[in-house]
């Protein structure tokens, strides 16, 4: 340790090239001890696998809302977000006002209350009331081991950043967020990841306004801003665009917006996500499933502002940087004193814990209820499937580590997490509103649009080079499988034998009246 100016009590202790003051150090220290410690304590009231997948169907709205926002914000967000706004421009604020807004407006009227009355726990097993087991198995496995990818995405996301600001080594970034979030996840189930949600949102949100704050004062605020960055000269006369032509070199093209994000990625990931929709099944009622939604529409509204407008600046404050990602905890080292620096890392920490916590509940989920119950050991009792749940926790942790470090081998941590799911959730999606909106859509034709929209993606991902103008066309790839799997689920449900109507009953959306 050292004191840069002792007399004012600014020590610094020195880990590895980076420093924080004894203050910043204090704060990170007693928030992520207070928040291992509620989580065990929530832990006492944890008795089944009920309580601990579904949090007893007791979660309140407020508390459902503000942990479905920061769960999907994430430290991702918070890098990748900052970092594409860097690198692109403003064009991917349409991630959160067309990506968001409308599909959580869509799910808060039709897909949840059809979700929470059939009391289920998982979106596979909802298909597989609706088509038929194996349905329910092939998009369990397939969610399964997305979510296990991605927390090796969000561990990765961490270290990144912690090395940046404290210089801690990448794996000791990684192991730390895995034993903290690990421990409250393990102890406390849906209910720990709701409640610290919700306290981990005031904390993002307080956050992401300071350092926006400081940010857009050292710019000259918005005028300024627009001034330095069109200066700047040529490649940078779209970075204030919301709407971008679909021939410029961006992945942000409004063709792609339009078709790849609003028609599927959005509907597909606050509709059919697991990891988004779990906490919804865990409302204390129908009615406050509703309204926890459209709390989260709202809350959704100020996130562009937030995450993104340091990007912006950054391309001001900090031009030429290699990568874009690189940007957000930049801005951290670079602009805020002790103290506030504390505060905003733990901001960042809380949106890294927030969706690593749900991904990983999400999992354990999957994996117990519709893997293991259903095909290793069936009618067993509550408290078994428990214990299970928490197995899968640690096993879930140690893979995500270990698969942190593919992160790395991507030019946008973003793009990586977006291609991922440009693979699957044109498919899924594709199954979910046809097993919605049309009777006639069968089991052997949900396989088939999962099979051929899958394909589609995969073969479209190996030849993007050849096929797409555009970087990371994960937007294109979206809408081509969305529309195969679309066009296969109807003509093979066609050629084959309905379901038979007693059994989609209650499964199928009708208007009410």
């Amino acid at each position: 340790m050292f004191c840069l100016f002792p007399e004012r009590g600014l020590c610094y202790v020195e880990l590895g090239t980076g420093k924080l003051s004894n203050i910043d150090v204090a704060i990170v220290v007693v928030y992520l001890v207070g928040i291992t410690l509620f989580g065990v304590w929530i832990g006492r009231f944890i008795k089944n696998d009920r309580d601990f997948f579904l949090a007893g169907r007791n979660l309140p709205w407020w508390a459902i809302g503000m942990s479905m926002v920061v769960s999907d914000i994430g430290a991702l967000e918070l890098v990748g977000l900052a970092g594409a706004a860097y690198t692109y421009g403003i064009a991917v604020a349409n991630f959160d006002w067309i990506g968001c807004i409308p599909a959580l407006i869509l799910a808060a009227f039709i897909f949840i209350p059809y979700y929470w009355r059939a009391k289920v726990f998982t979106i596979p097993e909802f298909l597989g009331l609706r088509y038929n087991q194996f349905v329910r198995t092939l998009v369990a496995i397939i969610w399964g081991v997305v979510f296990i990818f991605q927390l090796g995405i969000f561990f990765y996301t961490a270290a990144l950043t912690m090395n940046i600001l404290c210089g801690w080594p990448i794996y000791f970034s990684i192991l730390l967020t895995a034993m903290i979030v690990g421990i409250y996840t393990f102890f406390g189930g849906l209910t720990a990841v709701v409640l610290v949600d919700s306290i981990q949102c005031v904390l993002l949100f307080i956050g992401s306004l300071i350092i926006l704050s400081i940010a857009m004062v050292n710019v000259g605020g918005y005028g300024g801003l627009m001034d330095k960055v069109h200066a700047m000269g040529s490649g940078f006369e779209h970075h204030f665009s919301l709407l971008v032509p679909p021939d410029t070199p961006t992945p942000f093209g409004w063709a792609g917006i339009l078709f790849g994000l609003a028609f599927v990625l959005s509907p597909a990931y606050w509709l059919g996500n697991q990891a988004i929709v779990q906490r919804n099944l865990g409302a204390r009622s129908e009615h406050d499933a509703k309204k926890s939604v459209l709390l989260g529409a709202f809350l959704k509204l100020f996130i562009p502002f937030l995450l993104i407008g340091p990007g912006r600046a950054g391309l001001v404050l900090h031009p030429g940087l290699e990568n874009g990602d690189d940007i957000y905890p930049t801005l951290i080292y670079d602009l805020l004193p002790p103290g506030l620096v504390g505060i905003v890392f733990a901001a960042f920490l809380a949106a890294l814990l927030s969706s690593v916590d749900s991904y990983l509940n999400s999992a354990t989920t999957i994996w117990t209820k519709d893997i293991y119950q259903r095909y290793i050991a069936r009618d067993r009792s509550a408290r078994h499937y428990l214990i299970v749940g928490k197995v899968l926790t640690v096993v879930f942790v140690t893979a995500g580590v270990f698969l942190a470090p593919l992160t790395a081998r991507s030019p946008s941590i973003f793009g990586y997490f977006v291609t991922i799911y440009s693979i699957f959730q044109g498919p899924l999606l594709a199954i979910l509103v046809l097993g919605f909106f049309w009777r006639r859509a069968n089991g052997k034709g949900a396989v088939a649009g999962l099979a051929l929209g899958i394909t589609t993606s995969g073969t479209l991902f190996w030849l993007q080079d050849k096929v797409f103008t555009c970087p990371e066309p994960y937007l294109y790839i979206a809408w081509w499988a969305f529309l195969m799997g679309l066009v296969a689920t109807v003509i093979v449900s066609l050629a084959t034998k309905p379901e038979p109507p007693e059994k989609i009953e209650g499964l199928i959306y009708r208007k009410s009246g």
